[in-house]
Order: C-alpha cells, then sequence, then structure tokens
C-alpha cells in the first residue's frame, strides 16, 4: 500500500487588496498555515509524499521573505515533496524556482520538478511522471509524453501536471495548457493528479484536481481541500479521499427582498454562518424603515463577527410604510422633507436620497428614545 498527499494551487504571495488591510492579511497569513496544515496531514496520515501540482506561487516577483516562508511551512512532513511549476510560476529560464535554489531555500526533501521527465522517489517505489509549464501559456498538451516515459518495474506510476482537462471544464475555463481526458489510460498512470481547477474536481477514478487548499475567491466550487490517494499497487485502482484543510469559508449572497419574510431569512442566513466567513453580500428590492433598522443592526453584529464582510446596498430602496412614517413622528417641516426624500429616492432611485431619509429617521427614532428617557 502506498500513500500520498495531493494537493495545487496554493497562489502563495498573492495580496488582497480589495479588502480591508486588516482582513487581507488574515487572508494571506491563512495560506501559509494551509500549507503548515498539509505537512500535518501527511504526516498523521502517513504518508509517503507530498504532490504539489503547480501554482505553489502566484507570481514569479514574490518576496524573497515569501518564497523562505514556503519551504520552512513544509518542515512539518520529512518525507519527499514533488512541486511542479504551474502557469502562475512556470518554469522560466529565470524565476521564482532559480531565485529560491540561489537563495538556498529549497530543503532537501523538496524535489523541484522543473523540466519536464520523471522523477523516481524510490524509498517509495513511487515514480513522479512530470510537465512542467515552462512558459505560461502552452497549446499542445505536456503530458503527452508521459506515455513514452519508461518507469522501474513494480513502481507506480503517478502524472503531476497543471492545466485544463479537454471537454470536461466549464466553457469559461482558458483554452490554454490542454490535457486530454483520457491522459491516465493512455499513458498506463496509476494516478494523475492535477492543478489549476481551484476546485475538487473527479475528472475519472484514476484522474482528479485537488483544488486550492485554501479558498480565495467567492466560487461555490469545492475549494479548501486536499487529496489522500491510496493505491494498493500498480495497476490498482486508487482510493481517493478529500480532507478539509481551508481555515476561511467564502460566501457569496445575492438577494432580493421583496416582502419581511424575505429580510428574516437573510437575518437567519447571516446568523448561521461560521465566524470564519469571508462574505460578499449584494442587496436589492426594497425594505421598510423598521426592515433597514433591523438589517444595519445585523450588519454591525455580522461586521465584528466574520472575517470579512462586504455589502453593497445601492440597489436596495427605502420604502417606509404609514406606520414607519407615523412612528417617526416626522411632523410640519420635518414631515415635509421626509416624503420628498422618500419620493425621490422611489421615483428617480436616488442613491443620496435614500441615504438621507435613512439618516433623517434614524436621527429622528434617536429622539424619541431620548424623549423617552
Amino acid at each position: 500500500m502506498l500513500k500520498f498527499l495531493h494537493t495545487a494551487d496554493w497562489q502563495m504571495g498573492r495580496a488582497f487588496t480589495r479588502f480591508e488591510t486588516e482582513d487581507g492579511a488574515a487572508l494571506v497569513e491563512a495560506r501559509f498555515e494551509a500549507i503548515e496544515t498539509l505537512a500535518r496531514l501527511a504526516t498523521e496520515n502517513q504518508c509517503d509524499a507530498v504532490l504539489v501540482a503547480g501554482d505553489v506561487f502566484d507570481a514569479q516577483t514574490v518576496a524573497d521573505r515569501t518564497i523562505r516562508r514556503v519551504f520552512n511551512a513544509t518542515q512539518g512532513f520529512a518525507g519527499p515533496w514533488v512541486m511542479l511549476p504551474g502557469n502562475h510560476d512556470a518554469a522560466l529560464a529565470e524565476s521564482v524556482w532559480t531565485r529560491a535554489q540561489r537563495l538556498g531555500a529549497v530543503p532537501e526533501n523538496v524535489h523541484l520538478a522543473l523540466h519536464p521527465g520523471v522523477i523516481d522517489l524510490e524509498p517509495q517505489r513511487l515514480s513522479i511522471l512530470c510537465a512542467p509549464l515552462t512558459q505560461r501559456h502552452t497549446y499542445s498538451d505536456l503530458t503527452e509524453p508521459f506515455s513514452g516515459y519508461q518507469t522501474p518495474e513494480g513502481f507506480l506510476r503517478v502524472g503531476l501536471a497543471h492545466g485544463s482537462v479537454q471537454g470536461l471544464l466549464p466553457d469559461e475555463i482558458d483554452s490554454a495548457n490542454p490535457i486530454a481526458p483520457n491522459r491516465a489510460e493512455a499513458s498506463r498512470l496509476d494516478y494523475l493528479a492535477l492543478g489549476d481547477w481551484h476546485g475538487t474536481k473527479q475528472i475519472d477514478e484514476r484522474t482528479w484536481y485537488s483544488g486550492t487548499p485554501e479558498p480565495e475567491r467567492f466560487r461555490n466550487n469545492e475549494a479548501g481541500n486536499a487529496l489522500i490517494v491510496d493505491v494498493s499497487e500498480p495497476g490498482a485502482t486508487p482510493t481517493v479521499t478529500p480532507v478539509p484543510t481551508g481555515r476561511y469559508q467564502w460566501h457569496q449572497l445575492r438577494e432580493t427582498l421583496a416582502v419581511h419574510s424575505d429580510l428574516e431569512q437573510l437575518l437567519d442566513c447571516l446568523s448561521s454562518l461560521p465566524e470564519s466567513a469571508v462574505v460578499d453580500l449584494r442587496l436589492e428590492g426594497s425594505v421598510t424603515l423598521a426592515g433597514e433598522e433591523a438589517l444595519l443592526k445585523a450588519l454591525s453584529v455580522a461586521e465584528a463577527r466574520f472575517r470579512s464582510l462586504r455589502c453593497e446596498r445601492s440597489g436596495l430602496q427605502l420604502a417606509p410604510t404609514e406606520e414607519d412614517i407615523a412612528a417617526l413622528k416626522a411632523d410640519g417641516y420635518v414631515g415635509e422633507v421626509v416624503e420628498s426624500l422618500r419620493e425621490r429616492q422611489e421615483v428617480a432611485q436616488d442613491d443620496v436620497a435614500r441615504d438621507a431619509l435613512a439618516i433623517l429617521a434614524g436621527l429622528l427614532r434617536e429622539r424619541e428614545q431620548e424623549a423617552a428617557q
């Protein structure tokens, strides 16, 4: 029985500039913690090797400190690591990999697959057939030579590649770096470990994308896992077990509010999300003044509880009811202003009028509360 861990798409060095500084820094740090988690899982599961199917780094220009930290984070697993360059960190003549070597940052147990060919891990009786990207985009199948690669008798044949399996991934996936859908069968592979698709995805019984170990975008594609692969002997069908590795969960919510039950469902959804949530919320429709007050309170609580919450409310209109207006006790000139703002934001979809109405309503409610004390 041979067991290894399959991972990919670490994207180390990625910056999360669209987030608040504190949140962006936490998301960056989580990616280093993910490598430590992978090392721990490989040790706890007594894996024979860790295979990284491309895009270890997000760019060729990452800082030297990032390079050193990446390799330092692998120390929790003393067995062999095999790292393959992907499209973000292609094995150019001068690359992030050559810089890592000059820095002396690469541990002895980490094998860099900078050239096409076979890496034989003799103690493990494991042959890794490698198809590194030597430029960002290619339009021929770099795994095709696998069929001609010779491996020692009795060694498992495991392919390691980064690209798009043709005809099986969604249409919007870039057609560059193609991989034949029958590569495992055509090249007599016991397993084909792939990277590039950031979610865990099975292509066939011997071909898998592991996905990124730490989610980094709002896409429901089963990100945040690694794969533990067991193969009893050459030719046997592998047993593949996804293992959760992600710290943060990314949720993209698009909600249209029309009736009060819509708001109640939204508030229930927010309260059910874990503290590790990274939330992108966009609201449309309309809400009463009482509903707006409840919504703002819930958003304030969520902002403090979640790792990150971004809410776009420009498409959400205030629709005060007669009860809302009466509760404000806005008579005379103030009442006329309230009615004018309500008409402007309803008729002209005026965001300024909407915000002004919300602020004025809040001030009037505060006045009532002070008067009642």
